[in-house]
């Protein structure tokens, strides 16, 4: 699983530069396979130009990269940080960056390690002093931030793709459920005409009953069930016909809530 088979990377970009913008902290997000999926947001000169540019501390960096976690001191003596990115238990990539100084820098210290990885120590020097200075604690505090924030952000994505046609499906079903509902409801007003048709002709046949006399006593008790039968079947479809009319009304607002969310 990549990151980009189920979000918009520009999102996550978007986080990072606000991110780097804020706090100075270089960052870039990195793929499983190493590669780089957005680009690097307030990277310095002192360790892209110089660091990484000479082979020794390339080395140096690599080793930092392969073995250090969470928010750490680099081999220049910068503060560096890397989270892991996690989906369902899975990392799916890493947000890496710092390249920040937690305290005002030793010069003499900077130009010893220009002098052990090779570099000219006065461009070295110039370069770190383009280096922002925070605290250690704000650091830790921000990088631990980025993180929190990445991982909802990817998270919420990887949601929203998944469940996308889950959801296409229930907006399908509750349409489907509202074309049945209407022909139930037309089906029921039909089923209406027949009962009250039903008590005309009981009333019309306890009268020809009457007219009868004696001849028509037993026709009488006929009709007067066919009356009563015709009562009850009208009161059961008023009963189907309100039931309908709340099935109606729910699916009217689950289909109003999907439309609204789109």
């Amino acid at each position: 699983m990549e990151l980009k088979d189920f979000m918009d990377l520009s999102k996550l970009q978007e986080i990072q530069d606000n991110f780097s913008d804020a706090t100075g902290l270089a960052a870039i997000a990195v793929g499983t396979d190493g590669k780089y999926l957005t680009e690097g947001s307030n990277f310095t000169d002192f360790c892209m130009k110089y660091t990484r540019g000479s082979v020794e501390g390339n080395k140096r960096c690599v080793k930092c990269d392969n073995e250090c976690t969470g928010t750490y001191f680099c081999h220049a003596g910068l503060m560096d940080f890397s989270v892991d990115i996690m989906v369902n238990g899975e990392k799916v990539g890493s947000i890496i960056g710092g390249q920040v100084l937690p305290k005002e820098p030793d010069e003499e210290e900077f130009r010893k390690t220009a002098a052990e990885l090779g570099i000219d120590p006065d461009k070295y020097i110039q370069a770190l002093h383009k280096v922002p200075v925070s605290t250690e604690k704000r650091i830790r505090a921000a990088s631990n931030l980025l993180g929190i924030i990445v991982n909802q952000l990817v998270n919420l994505e990887y949601f929203k793709f998944h469940n996308a046609g889950r959801l296409d499906s229930v907006k399908d079903d509750i349409r489907k459920s509202g074309e049945l509902i209407g022909r139930i409801n037309e089906n029921t007003g039909h089923l209406k005409g027949i009962a009250k048709k039903q008590t005309i002709l009981s009333l019309n046949a306890t009268i020809e009953a009457a007219r009868s006399g004696e001849a028509g006593v037993g026709f009488a008790v006929v009709a007067k069930s066919m009356q009563d039968l015709s009562s009850q079947s009208a009161g059961i479809y008023n009963d189907i016909e309100s039931s309908v009319s709340e099935i109606t009304s729910l699916i009217s607002s689950m289909t109003k809530l999907f439309d609204d969310g789109e």
